[in-house]
């Protein structure tokens, strides 16, 4: 009992370990990590009750109740859908046993401990995970410049069309054309595969 309680104030109970590449294979979550689509780990924390994988396209957390129970809820947090944002790196103190790496994915907040010991390697998932925080607010700005710019130049050939013949002959050709300049605006600015990023900042 006051082991426990002791493991509890002094961040010992669940640490996770960064997983090296090479046992990528050995831990559950890369079952559930869509290798058929081209998707790929690039980092991989496992504590006692959780693993946090991290691959190219998304978070696969499988979490666990607690370090006793075997059972897990397995969620998936695509990029696409869940930004990344409030990225941070808590350095251990001088008794701690644990650095901590926290972010928020859409609305939910994670904060995982490691062993200080694989701080080095923590920095470098800070590194990525910050960068494409940074990346995703850009493209959120660019593509609502994009919709915006869309907005103005419909008002502008409406206003400059009106009582005469319109430009774009029908209204199904000035459909098509606003869906594929927005379609082609989100293809570039709703970014679904960070491996880029995961590759510079990642040592293998």
């Amino acid at each position: 009992m006051f082991g426990k309680l002791a493991a509890d104030a002094l961040g010992l109970s669940d640490i996770g370990k960064v997983i090296a590449p090479a046992d990528y294979d050995k831990v559950d979550a890369d079952d559930y990590v869509m290798h058929e689509d081209q998707e790929k780990i690039f980092f991989l924390i496992k504590s006692k009750s959780d693993e946090y994988c991290f691959t190219n396209k998304a978070l696969v957390h499988l979490d666990g109740t607690s370090a006793a129970s075997k059972k897990r809820m397995l969620r998936r947090y695509p990029y696409a859908t869940h930004p990344l944002s409030n990225v941070m790196l808590e350095t251990a103190g001088t008794i701690d046993m644990d650095v901590e790496i926290k972010f928020r994915m859409g609305a939910r907040d994670f904060s995982i401990d490691v062993d200080k010991k694989q701080l080095e390697q923590v920095k470098d998932l800070y590194k990525a995970l910050f960068r494409i925080s940074e990346m995703m607010h850009e493209n959120e700005i660019s593509l609502a410049h994009a919709k915006t710019s869309l907005e103005v130049a419909s008002t502008t050939l409406g206003r400059g069309q009106a009582g005469s013949t319109p430009i774009v002959e029908s209204f199904k050709d000035l459909n098509q054309a606003a869906f594929a300049w927005l379609a082609g605006a989100q293809q570039k600015y709703w970014v679904k595969d960070f491996g880029a990023v995961f590759e510079r900042y990642i040592k293998a």
